[in-house]
């Protein structure tokens, strides 16, 4: 017998009892760890209860945004964390406690002197088993890491694209989201957004770390994060004052119209013949006018009916909320136009002009002008006609229209921007009643008549300093088709207004969807989470085959 055959011989012998107690060690010591960690990784990222072991705390408490953060950027690690914690002191433990049973069973004993090498197996087998251990705790951080960087490569990308896509919607459309409520006017980035399920304020909903599409509510319902998606549909309120904006406020282009001019000139009057026009001439292109509460609709019947009977009331002197026309239906059409009529008293002092807010963002306006407010035309009219004015409820007013409109041109001109107006439109009032006087004749060429009645610098200034000036004289009853034909260009709609319009009345309405959606079971996790979790499982079980896998692999192929 060859000396290798005898050296082979006694390496089998020797080895042998080393394999019989190093193989079961190390397979019990790695099949008990392991299993731990399985039991515990189903423990915690299997159930979509939010009270888990990993417990998901509910967002919007302390006054933050009541929205869920996506699982990536934080509750990943704190499920890592809690699963950790779990399963690391357990399995040192195990291996201790098999280490200690071992050299209880076998190191105070005689026969371990016949058995070393099944003792120095065992012991080799755990420690092997330990060392294993240990490079197998990286596997669950890296499928923890490779699922939240997944998801983040995929979140980073369509947060910058729905950003983008929405600004780009912005521009183009020329989108401009303002506060139409009293003592407020400002003009907004973002408004806060009311979830139609729990009524919690969401102030932060855009593609940013609570969602990329899609923003999961306290309550659990999904609220879309742009215009383009629907973002729209819900209820938006101003950041600063609280209160309601108009419906599609961001989706189309809110329009101030300032109407402006002193005590008794005429304003309400105007505007409810502009309601009135404005609302036929759409119907007559195929669209809608519509209000969007129901208060700016009484208020409009209740002007129409006075204006009936011979007068309009006094419009009262607390700083005006719009009224509001949502304009919809037809290609091009897509307006927001608010209306904003305050007491002549606002237009009569520097201070007061500056409170009016909103005329710092528009681009258009009504300048109404009282002609019996002119000097030049009360120093022109005869006795007689003072008498017929004032048996028909005509009264002067002391405010001179140049006064009001320097007024409101510094205003504007205090502006980043300066005056910033690109359309105006001049309105004669009461021309039904000029045209009965001898100085009032004329006046149907309402720019030179003004020119000729003391308003020459300002039809100049009008002329040099705004992209666009019309005029109009307005009578009673109305001419319906010039009014309509005037607004349409004021506001740039792209109606073909007829000759005749037939009367009609705006009612109030919502043009939009609203946007529905259903919270979820008290006491669940959002789908997100749930999905993201069961990933992360899979992987966490994927990933350690996989290793083993390849390492069987090498050693075959070696």
């Amino acid at each position: 017998m060859s000396l290798d055959v005898v050296f082979a011989v006694v390496v089998a012998v020797v080895m042998l009892p080393v394999l019989v107690g190093a193989a079961p060690a190390l397979a019990v010591t790695v099949l008990t760890a392991v299993g731990h960690h399985l039991l515990q990784s189903c423990r915690v990222l299997l159930p979509r209860t939010a009270d888990g072991p990993s417990d998901v705390p509910r967002p919007g408490r302390g006054g933050g945004e009541p929205a869920y953060r996506i699982y990536a950027l934080r509750q990943i690690w704190r499920d890592w964390a809690v699963l950790d914690s779990a399963t690391r002191p357990v399995v040192v433990d195990r291996v201790r406690a098999i280490r200690d049973w071992v050299g209880q069973r076998w190191g105070e004993r005689p026969q371990v002197y016949f058995l070393f090498p099944v003792w120095f197996g065992v012991e080799t087998g755990v420690v092997l088993a330990v060392v294993l251990l240990t490079l197998a705790l990286a596997v669950p951080l890296a499928a923890y890491t490779l699922v939240a960087t997944v998801t983040l490569l995929v979140w980073l990308p369509c947060v910058l694209v729905l950003r983008g896509l929405d600004l780009a919607f912005t521009v183009a459309n020329r989108v401009l989201q303002v506060c139409q409520n009293a003592d407020c006017y400002e003009r907004l980035t973002l408004p806060e957004y009311a979830c139609p399920s729990c009524g919690a304020r969401h102030r932060r909903l855009r593609p940013n770390g609570d969602g990329a599409f899609r923003h999961v509510c306290a309550c659990g319902a999904r609220l879309p994060t742009t215009i383009l998606l629907g973002r729209h549909r819900l209820t938006g309120h101003c950041p600063g004052c609280g209160r309601a904006l108009s419906p599609r406020t961001g989706r189309v282009r809110a329009e101030p119209l300032p109407f402006v001019g002193g005590p008794d000139a005429g304003k309400t009057t105007f505007m409810t013949l502009v309601v009135a026009a404005l609302h036929a001439a759409v119907e007559a292109n195929g669209g809608r006018a519509s209000f969007v509460t129901r208060q700016d609709e009484l208020a409009f019947t209740r002007s129409r009916d006075e204006m009936r009977q011979g007068g309009v009331s006094k419009t009262p002197t607390p700083l005006p909320t719009a009224m509001t026309l949502d304009v919809s239906g037809f290609r091009g059409g897509d307006r927001i136009l608010h209306l904003f009529d305050p007491s002549g008293e606002h237009h009569t002092g520097a201070t007061t002009v500056e409170a009016l807010g909103y005329l710092t963002h528009g681009e258009r306006m009504v300048l109404v002008v009282d002609p019996f407010a002119l000097p030049l035309v009360r120093g022109g009219l005869t006795t007689a006609e003072r008498d017929a004015l004032s048996s028909a409820g005509v009264s002067f007013s002391m405010e001179d229209p140049a006064d009001t409109f320097q007024r409101v041109r510094a205003e504007l001109a205090s502006r980043p921007g300066g005056s910033g107006l690109r359309r105006v439109a001049v309105v004669v009032s009461k021309a039904d009643l000029l045209e009965r006087t001898g100085v009032g004749r004329g006046c149907g060429e309402v720019s030179r008549w003004l020119g000729e009645m003391g308003l020459g610098n300002m039809v100049r200034e009008l002329a040099a300093r705004t992209g666009e000036t019309r005029y109009l004289a307005s009578r009673l009853p109305a001419d319906p088709v010039a009014v309509a034909r005037l607004v349409a260009w004021l506001v740039e709609l792209p109606l073909a207004v007829p000759d005749e319009l037939p009367e009609g009345r705006p009612v109030t309405a919502d043009s939009r969807r609203p946007w529905r959606a259903s919270p979820r079971r008290e006491g669940l996790v959002p789908v997100g989470y749930a999905v993201t979790r069961w990933a992360v499982l899979a992987v966490s079980v994927l990933l350690p085959g996989a290793v083993v896998v390849i390492a069987i692999l090498a050693l075959v192929v070696r």
